[in-house]
């Protein structure tokens, strides 16, 4: 792109685009976008539509409502025995990406390093790139997507600043185990480095526990906690998303927030506050309802001759498209929607190196008849 800085080149169209318009294009079910087709609770949808006919649709507070900060300190109490001031320590974003490039931007620039894990979320990169950083990779390979213990100490060096960790982890859908986060912290402690951590699947944990970083010891005050509604409360458009962190970091973080989008989602943010509260019922609803969808789609790709990853955690299931007789799984994803109708994500796009070459990631947060259909569209590849 002629007219693009040298740091943003090779951020052009995403493959989720090019995907999106084939899908329309041939009619498919598409598995490739990470959102649901259903939407969020009753009483978040009704709060939405309270504040909007009650007049409040102009700027908010740049650190977002006292309202929705209070229920996200009541939340990481309630789950996690986190105590955060919501004065000081929550600060609302629009959506967790901004809070993710807002950290990164305001904690590392030029000459600084962050040591981040791939595949990675696609929008990691770009705002590492941003705030002019470099980022040092640490692969998480297949079958179970552990962490290389001496391929994390070796990625952090004098000039890194920050690790970016990413748990649930999209697109694997790994839930980082109680020994590599403590190893994480134990790095963190001992090169004095901050973490920021997106933690918006947090809820969509299948099996095993989330277990937040800052809740281990040495790390509430070196770590930037990131989530959002989006995923809690399927409510992915509404971009509703905070920072949890001291408030050193938090006044790092919103120095660099307020002049990306200033202030957003004014009708929303008290709907989030009263969702957030909804009884442990919602919770365990979210859950059971995922993990059967989860199931549902592993078990149909496992038919299908895939082999497949069935991830902890998340929305997403990577696949392995070697036994299909692929090699290239941006070659197999361009041709399965004109096979049989179906649009999946190719996981190269989240690496930088060729690791995830024959890797596919399919999204299951779809309502069972739309996976139930995928799934005997995918029943065509064995024929």
């Amino acid at each position: 792109m002629p007219h693009l800085v040298d740091r943003l080149q090779g951020f052009g169209t995403t493959i989720f685009a090019e995907m999106s318009a084939i899908a329309l294009a041939t009619g498919s079910v598409n598995l490739g976008q990470g959102f649901p087709d259903t939407d969020g609770p009753p009483e978040l949808l009704a709060a939405a539509v309270e504040a909007i006919r009650a007049g409040r649709n102009q700027y908010p507070p740049g650190p977002g409502i006292p309202e929705l900060r209070q229920a996200i300190a009541r939340h990481q109490r309630r789950f996690y025995g986190l105590e955060y001031d919501p004065d000081t320590e929550v600060l609302v974003t629009t959506g967790a990406t901004e809070a993710i490039a807002a950290s990164l931007i305001a904690l590392a620039g030029p000459g600084d390093e962050v040591v981040v894990f791939e595949p990675l979320y696609d929008s990691y990169a770009a705002s590492i790139a941003m705030g002019g950083a470099t980022r040092r990779v640490v692969t998480l390979r297949g079958p179970g997507f552990d962490v290389d213990p001496a391929e994390l100490r070796a990625a952090v060096s004098g000039r890194t600043k920050v690790i970016l960790l990413n748990s649930p982890h999209n697109p694997t859908g790994k839930v980082f185990s109680a020994a590599e986060l403590g190893m994480l912290a134990e790095l963190a402690v001992q090169h004095d480095l901050i973490v920021v951590t997106d933690e918006v699947y947090e809820h969509l944990v299948f099996d095993g526990v989330h277990l937040p970083l800052a809740s281990l010891p040495g790390m509430r005050e070196r770590t930037v906690t990131i989530s959002s509604a989006g995923k809690t409360l399927s409510c992915t458009g509404w971009k509703i998303g905070w920072v949890c962190a001291p408030p050193a970091l938090v006044a790092a973080v919103k120095t660099a927030k307020q002049f990306l989008t200033f202030v957003s989602g004014a009708p929303f943010q008290p709907a989030v506050a009263v969702a957030l509260d909804l009884g442990d019922e919602y919770y365990a609803g979210l859950l059971a309802g995922m993990r059967d969808q989860r199931d549902r789609l592993c078990d149909g790709l496992e038919k299908a001759g895939f082999t497949v990853a069935r991830p902890a955690g998340t929305y997403f299931a990577t696949v392995d498209v070697r036994n299909l007789g692929y090699d290239d799984g941006v070659e197999f994803c361009r041709e399965l929607p004109h096979r049989v109708g179906v649009v999946a994500i190719p996981t190269s796009a989240f690496y930088d190196t060729d690791a995830g070459r024959s890797l596919v990631r399919f999204a299951f947060c779809k309502r069972p008849e739309v996976l139930d259909e995928a799934v005997r569209r995918l029943a065509g590849l064995r024929q």
